[in-house]
Order: structure tokens, then sequence, then C-alpha cells
């Protein structure tokens, strides 16, 4: 079986999962939704087990898995009706298809270069930002204390962000500059994570922060792995992140 037709199988397979999950009691649906992270995992390494290894290439399978997890989650907060589960099916179908073939590139490319890999990061670095939106939604709808979000959010944000750092080079043995740069990006996260649990903002928008707060580190941190973190790529940066903070005061009902 050609990988483009694993890829179309897997996609519907783990797409009717979700339509599956409508006839489920709200009890299994949790479990549910924990059975479609593990068939996704399952269909990653079968989509393209070629490129696969015991090394450094396993982070491929890190935003298939969480992008499932994320969308999983993420339904739970809307309406129970057929005008918002179609769109999300297809959303879902669409965004775990392009997923499978992006890390498919991903993983050919650690063992050769292809053309093919400048437009695959393009595309792994929006649905970066896509899946964290996502799980921050997630984590900040379920209202828990302080200290419960702001761990979720660095055990969320780590993998997702060593992820799309290691997407650069990628390197089949461990890189430590990857590891720390991912690390200390995760920390900054979950100190901004704090920051708006003591900020009047809505849950969209402080999703929308922290998903900001993504792009700017694994902005930064893909161009200085790259060798082109020059001053003019980071005041870029900056202003969106600024031009966030500014958006997210306005947006905020003080009062």
């Amino acid at each position: 079986m050609s990988k483009r037709l694993r890829f179309i199988v897997s996609s519907l397979l783990l797409s009717g999962g979700f339509i599956w999950i409508q006839f489920l009691d709200d009890l299994y649906k949790f479990y549910a939704i924990g059975l479609l992270v593990l068939l996704t995992s399952v269909f990653s390494i079968w989509s393209f087990f070629e490129g696969l290894g015991k090394n450094m290439t396993i982070l491929a399978l890190i935003l298939p898995i969480l992008f499932t997890l994320g969308v999983g989650i993420f339904w739970f907060l809307l309406p129970s009706n057929i005008y918002t589960q179609i769109p999300i099916v297809i959303f879902y179908g669409l965004g775990i298809y392009i997923l499978f073939s992006t890390m498919n590139i991903y993983t050919v490319s650690s063992q050769k270069t292809i053309a093919l890999l400048r437009a695959a990061r393009g595309v792994g670095f929006v649905l970066t930002l896509a899946v964290a939106f996502l799980i921050f939604d997630a984590i900040l709808s379920i209202r828990q204390n302080i200290f419960v979000s702001s761990f979720l959010i660095f055990v969320s944000s780590f993998p997702l962000l060593l992820q799309g750092l290691w997407s650069i080079e990628l390197e089949k043995d461990f890189d430590k500059e990857v590891f720390v740069m991912s690390l200390v990006s995760s920390v900054i996260l979950t100190e901004l994570s704090i920051l708006i649990f003591f900020w009047p903002v809505t849950v969209v928008v402080g999703s929308l922060f922290l998903t900001s707060g993504v792009y700017l580190l694994l902005g930064l941190g893909q161009a200085k792995l790259e060798d082109r973190l020059f001053p003019v790529v980071v005041r870029e940066y900056l202003t969106v992140g600024l031009i966030v903070l500014i958006g997210m005061f306005f947006a905020t009902r003080w009062g």
C-alpha cells in the first residue's frame, strides 16, 4: 500500500472515530478520546514507519497525537449539534492528513534532503500553533487552580516546542541545545499562564495570548537554529508580541 493511501485510510478511520463518539454516553466519550489518541499513534507509525527509528525521529509522532487530543478535548466545549460537529470533523480529517504528509517529509528529510522540506516546516509551524490554541483553550476552560493550570501548560507546551525546534535540523541524535531551548521556552509560557491567571481575560483571549507566546518563542528559536536571528527578525516577532499584548489589554473587561 502506498504512503498516500495509508494517509487517506488513517485520516478517514480517525475522522470516523469522532463521528462514532457522538453515539456514546458522556462518561464513555472521554475513554473514546483516549482510544483515538492511542490509535493516532498506531496509524502514525503505520503511515510513515519507513522513516522512524529508535532515535529522535520519534518526535514526529508528537504533533499528530496532540492534534487528536486537542480536537478531542475541544469537541466537548462545542454545542452538541450537527452545525458545529460536521465542520470540526472535516477540519480534523484534513488536518490529520496534512500532518501525516508533513511528518513523513520530516522523517524522510532526516535521512536525505528533499525539496518539500521548507514548505513542510511552514505547514508544521502553523499546525503547531493550531494545536497549541486548542490545548490551551481546553486547559483554561476547565478553570483549575493556578498550580494545576500552569503545570498542564508546561506539560503540553514542552513536547510541542520540542518537535517544532527539532524540525529545523532533524537530527537523529539527542540535541542538547534543542532540548534546553524547548525547556526554557516552556518555562516562559508557564510564567505567562500564571500572569493571565491574575488578568481578567476570557478563555479565548487567554488562549490566543499563550498561542502568540508559542509563535514568538518557536519563531525565534527556529531562527536561531537556522542562523538567521538578525535584528530585523527579532523586531518582527517582538512587534507581533507587542500588538497581541496591546490587543489583549483592550479586550479585557476591567472592573
